[in-house]
C-alpha cells in the first residue's frame, strides 16, 4: 500500500478558484460599466 498525495485534489481547486475569479471579476467589471453608464447618462442630462 502506497501512502502518495493525489495532485488531481488540489489542480481541481486551483482550476475552480481560477474560474470563480474570473467570474467574479467579470460581474464586478460589467456591473462597475453599468454604475458609469448610468452616471454618464444622469450628467448629460443636466
Amino acid at each position: 500500500m502506497k501512502e502518495t498525495l493525489d495532485q488531481w485534489h488540489f489542480v481541481t481547486a486551483v482550476y475552480v478558484l481560477g474560474v470563480a475569479g474570473t467570474l467574479a471579476l467579470v460581474a464586478w467589471s460589467w456591473l462597475s460599466m453599468k454604475r458609469a453608464e448610468k452616471r454618464r447618462d444622469e450628467a448629460r442630462k443636466k
